[in-house]
């Protein structure tokens, strides 16, 4: 009888340890099903930090439309940033993305310089960067993976090569002047310097006013007010982007001048109002620097972060554009 008892012990021992063992197996599947990581499930979605230098103008509007809608399609969770125009709040939010741990961190630098040690703090912190639209001049090129975006240097060739054609005949001084961008930003920088090359062909062509107006229509309807009182003959504008050329539209139509006409207008950026102003006759040229770089900012992020080799440098195909060329594109222009 005894041994009996100790039988039953024996089993009823052996189905609680076989209960145990079972619990524990499910838990541990359970845990393979969430990563292993306490039940915080890793679906692979990629998270992505991006800092926009703010919205100054509708190239930039464009722009963040082009990146937010991308990365719901590539199924990249992103976290936005507008900067305002200052270069102290990129570098605050790229300090925060580090803290949040992000896959990949990607911005559009306001200015080229003063990048060097938040970079390498991602760097350090195993986080590729990806530079948009906008470079930097940091000597070492291993602190970001990519640049993605135009070359600046060629739209301002471009315009002025287009300049040069059209006043070949001048016989006397034919006088420029001209709106850039932010003060130290990379398409203000390099646009001033392609456009000063290409007219360096013809020695009558002079620019005798330079001064920022900030990428917006206020600024350059404000600094054209200037150079309209501060010089009595202005025969050319070149404005760094469309918006501080349509602001310059309304500084120049108020003097009493035909914008088009009595003042030869030549812009960057080719949105919508500004193709609408070429196609009126109110520019006469545009160099295109396209704001569509979603798609490809998505797939890029998706490369580096599989540890894939990109280019160091990925330039968007552009193109310029003459008054009927704007007429024949802007039933279907998407920005």
């Amino acid at each position: 009888m005894r041994k009996m008892r100790m039988h039953s012990a024996q089993w009823r021992a052996a189905t609680v340890l076989a209960s145990v063992l079972l619990v524990g197996s499910m838990a541990a599947c359970g845990n393979s099903d969430t990563g292993g990581d306490g039940g915080t499930k890793d679906d692979g979605k990629i998270t992505m930090g991006f800092s926009q230098v703010g919205a100054e103008s509708g190239w930039r509007t464009a722009n963040t439309i082009s990146i937010k809608e991308s990365a719901t399609a590539a199924g990249v969770e992103l976290k936005f940033d507008d900067a305002q125009q200052k270069q102290e709040n990129q570098i605050k939010a790229i300090r925060n993305y580090i803290q949040q741990k992000v896959d990949v961190i990607a911005f559009s630098p306001v200015v080229e310089s003063g990048w060097d040690t938040v970079l390498k703090e991602a760097k350090d912190a195993g986080i590729p960067v990806i530079l948009t639209d906008r470079s930097v001049d940091s000597a070492d090129k291993s602190l970001y993976k990519t640049f993605l975006g135009s070359d600046f240097v060629k739209e301002g060739k471009l315009a002025g090569d287009w300049l040069v054609e059209q006043k070949k005949t001048a016989t006397g001084p034919v006088n420029i002047v001209e709106l850039q961008g932010n003060t130290g930003a990379a398409p203000a920088n390099d646009r001033k310097k392609g456009f000063g090359e290409a007219i360096a062909a013809n020695p009558n062509l002079k620019i005798i006013a330079s001064q920022p107006g900030d990428f917006t229509r206020a600024g350059g309807k404000q600094v054209m007010e200037q150079f309209l009182k501060a010089n009595k003959q202005i025969d050319v504008l070149f404005a760094h982007n469309d918006d501080m050329g349509l602001g310059a539209l309304e500084a120049i139509t108020a003097a009493g001048k035909v914008p088009g006409k009595d003042i030869t207008i030549i812009t960057v950026d080719a949105v919508k109002d500004g193709m609408q102003a070429l196609a009126d006759g109110k520019f006469n040229f545009i160099a295109e620097c396209s704001p569509l770089l979603g798609p490809q900012l998505m797939d890029l992020a998706k490369k580096v972060h599989a540890g894939e080799t990109v280019p160091a440098r990925i330039e968007t195909q552009e193109t310029t554009f003459t008054q009927a060329q704007a007429k024949e594109a802007l039933p279907t222009r998407k920005y």
